[in-house]
């Protein structure tokens, strides 16, 4: 049988912005009186020391834009973030655009019509019979549903295909509040792109197999609401409680199948969402804490950039020093509540 392989990919990011500096130029002033001291402590304790974003809050207070501005905003901000990250893993695969069968683009972050499928492929010069699939508001897990699609049309028809993970996060400031789920967001998040290229039986890393599960009883957990000023996080405390109870089900389904246990996985790409849910990934899989190593180093270079971030931890597993891993298990968290899990083979 055909398996899609992971021929190239490509990380991008806008503005460095560090962590300690947003806080005290912007967020401290933001969140004045009563509430700063928690949301100073919010910010200490998310595990992010530098982020990216399109928007720069010491320079621009998207705050109060609204939304048909933000949108506008994303537009101009997206177009040659994704380009880039698109042609650098088309010239790592070695491929042409006109040679890419299908154009998988994730992103809840923004909307256009025409969309960035679109866009980017008149733009890179993809053919006109590329075929384009735009998957928007899953959040954090979409990457991992994205590459499932790109693998099983690569599987299906023989021919290479792209992924794009494109988020800006920093468009969706919100007005100043004194909800806590407000703060823990406005701590996380940051902007990324991140682009992989699959092929046919190509040599390197292949997609084995996807697993996903859903609580709904807890759909209210995290959420990613329009608003007029822009696209507002609902984020429980709640969540990594939930994750718990379903991951270590969700991983035994990836590995039971082909005779693996997880003494036989290497790598773990596992979602940042925060540094709890890193650990409860951790306690629920008896992980050691260097199985998580890229997770929380990503987190702490990156933030949380959304769909990208779990493409980012799998690109830095394949720059290890110590060599890339055999066997890796991505997992990633969203709206839902939603769990997906990848299982790469080398």
């Amino acid at each position: 049988m055909t398996v899609a392989a992971i021929a190239g990919m490509h990380v991008t990011f806008p503005g460095d912005m560090r962590q300690d500096e947003v806080w005290d130029g912007y967020f401290r002033r933001h969140y004045d009186g009563p509430r700063r001291g928690l949301a100073k402590r919010i910010f200490a304790n998310s595990g992010v020391v530098n982020r990216h974003g399109a928007v720069n809050p010491l320079i621009e207070d998207a705050s109060s834009w609204s939304t048909a501005k933000r949108m506008s905003r994303y537009l101009t901000e997206a177009l040659p973030l994704g380009k880039d990250a698109v042609s650098g893993a088309l010239h790592a695969a070695g491929l042409r655009p006109d040679e890419i069968g299908l154009f998988v683009v994730c992103s809840c972050t923004g909307y256009a019509t025409p969309g960035l499928d679109i866009l980017l492929a008149r733009d890179l010069g993809m053919a006109a019979d590329t075929q384009r699939l735009f998957i928007g508001h899953m959040g954090c897990y979409a990457a991992l549903p994205g590459l499932g699609a790109a693998s099983d049309y690569v599987a299906a028809r023989g021919r290479p295909a792209v992924l794009l993970c494109l988020e800006l996060t920093s468009l969706h400031v919100q007005p100043p509040t004194d909800d806590p789920q407000q703060m823990v967001a406005h701590a996380l998040f940051s902007d990324a792109a991140a682009a992989v290229v699959l092929v046919p039986d190509g040599p390197g890393v292949g997609v084995t197999d996807i697993a996903a599960a859903t609580d709904t009883a807890t759909a209210d957990h995290m959420t990613w609401d329009v608003t007029d000023l822009g696209f507002r996080m609902g984020l429980s405390p709640r969540v990594p409680d939930v994750l718990s109870i379903h991951v270590a089900a969700l991983v035994e389904r990836l590995l039971g199948p082909r005779g693996l246990t997880l003494g036989d996985v290497d790598g773990w790409a596992v979602h940042p969402g925060g540094p709890r849910i890193l650990d409860v990934v951790r306690d629920e899989l008896a992980l050691p804490e260097s199985a998580l190593a890229e997770s929380r180093g990503t987190l702490a270079a990156h933030g949380n950039c959304s769909s990208p971030t779990v493409l980012l931890i799998i690109d830095a597993l394949r720059r290890r020093v110590e060599g890339p891993p055999r066997t890796t298990v991505a997992l990633a968290f969203g709206p839902g509540l939603t769990l997906y899990g990848v299982l790469l083979q080398a």
